[in-house]
């Protein structure tokens, strides 16, 4: 180095690499990698971060962090696709041990309570691929816009919430083993209603699409009315519990809220005797249903 000369200021990220560029906050050294567009000039990548610690994070519209992608809808979707394979492959077994059948719950399968809500029709009926098709389309349409309402775990514990409302429908009301996603979906639709009911937007459409779905619920055999209904009422009411929450504590009130919406939903599972058990108790032995012991 010549008698006078300065040395080269070098990035302090990188020394390596000779700069003339400075961080407008802290005044170092930055070389184009470490430079972040600020307000005037650039800062550094330290200096940065340290001020988006201040900075009001995006929130979604009734709690939850900001969605930009709405990821639970696609794995919910991808859940249900590789169920409805595992059935393609192995029906039998699949339906068997996974459906929401009364009887088996009433014997302490409890996990059939969720399973069920991820299958569908087995291959071998004649409306499988629909069944799973009008699901995972409704799914699919209204899903996103829920989840970039409510958050991602929001809507997923709603979507699971409503699932279970659903299949302890079917425990207590329903004789035969049910299978679909349906209960979920049509909690779905309860909430599309009440948010926009929330929000002030014309709900008429979402009551046109509960009501088509409903007739066609009683008017199409095969369809296990107990499973949508519970499923609607229960998605219906963790939907308001979210949307009508003050902002005072509000994470607090929705969380005890639905809190209290699932332990009634097990305390009826638990001790509801099933309709199912009961009609199949009378049919073998020709007496009256003693009740649970």
């Amino acid at each position: 180095m010549e008698p006078g000369s300065a040395a080269m200021p070098t990035c302090y990220r990188h020394p390596e690499r000779e700069t003339y560029v400075r961080c407008q906050r802290c005044d170092k050294p930055i070389c184009p990698d470490c430079m972040q567009n600020a307000s005037v000039g650039f800062q550094c990548v330290e200096c940065v971060r340290e001020g988006n610690k201040g900075v009001r994070q995006a929130r979604a519209q009734f709690g939850g962090g900001h969605v930009t992608v709405p990821r639970v809808t696609w794995g919910l979707l991808a859940v249900n696709v590789v169920a409805y394979v595992a059935e393609v492959v192995r029906s039998d077994d699949i339906i068997n041990l996974f459906a929401t059948s009364p009887v088996h719950i009433y014997e302490g399968e409890y996990w059939r309570l969720i399973t069920g809500a991820f299958l569908h029709s087995p291959p071998t009926s004649a409306f499988s691929f629909t069944h799973i098709l009008f699901n995972m389309w409704a799914l699919y349409a209204i899903g996103p816009e829920l989840e970039r309402r409510l958050g991602h775990l929001r809507f997923g514990v709603l979507y699971l919430v409503a699932a279970l409302g659903g299949s302890a429908a079917v425990y207590l009301f329903s004789i035969p083993a049910a299978v679909g996603a349906s209960g979920a979906i049509y909690g779905l639709f309860g909430a599309l209603f009440v948010m926009a009911r929330r929000l002030g937007y014309d709900a008429r459409g979402v009551v046109w699409l509960i009501g088509i779905n409903a007739v066609l619920t009683f008017v199409v055999p095969g369809i296990s009315w107990q499973g949508h209904l519970g499923g609607l009422v229960v998605g219906a009411l963790v939907a308001v519990i979210f949307a009508y929450a003050p902002e005072r504590n509000r994470s607090v009130i929705q969380w005890a809220g639905v809190a209290a919406v699932v332990l009634v939903l097990v305390l009826t599972v638990y001790f509801g005797e099933p309709y199912a058990y009961i009609a199949e108790w009378q049919r073998q032995f020709g007496i009256p249903w003693p009740g649970r012991d």
